[in-house]
C-alpha cells in the first residue's frame, strides 16, 4: 500500500473506502456528507464538503491500513523507493524468505 495523498478517496470518498473494505470510515464519511448536505446552508455546505474531501484524501490510505489491521493483517515492513519496482526489489533484498515462497508459489 502506498503512502501519500489518496486521490481516489478525494474524488470518490465513501465509494473508494467501501471498495477497499474500510466499512467504518466509509459509513462515517457518508454520514458526514449527508449531514452537511441536510443541515448546512449551500454556501457553507460547499466549503465543508471540500474540507471533508481533502481530509479523506489526506487520510484515505490510513483508513485502509486501519481496516486491514482490524481484519487481522499485521504491518511487517515498510520499504521505500522512487517507484513500486524499486520498493519491491528492496523488500526482496531484505526478505529473501519471501523470494523462496514466491518462487514455489506458496505465497
Amino acid at each position: 500500500m502506498s503512502e501519500g495523498f489518496a486521490w481516489g478517496t478525494f474524488f470518490f470518498g465513501p465509494l473508494w473506502l467501501a471498495a477497499h473494505r474500510a466499512w467504518v470510515a466509509a459509513a462515517l464519511s457518508l454520514a458526514a456528507y449527508v449531514l452537511i448536505g441536510v443541515l448546512a446552508p449551500p454556501a457553507v455546505a460547499a466549503i465543508l464538503i471540500a474540507a471533508v474531501a481533502v481530509f479523506l484524501g489526506l487520510h484515505g490510505h490510513d483508513f485502509q491500513a486501519w481496516a486491514l489491521e482490524h481484519r487481522g493483517y499485521a504491518l511487517a515492513h515498510v520499504v521505500g523507493g522512487k517507484d513500486k519496482d524499486e520498493a519491491w526489489l528492496r523488500l526482496m533484498a531484505h526478505r529473501p524468505d519471501l523470494v523462496a515462497q514466491l518462487a514455489s508459489g506458496v505465497a
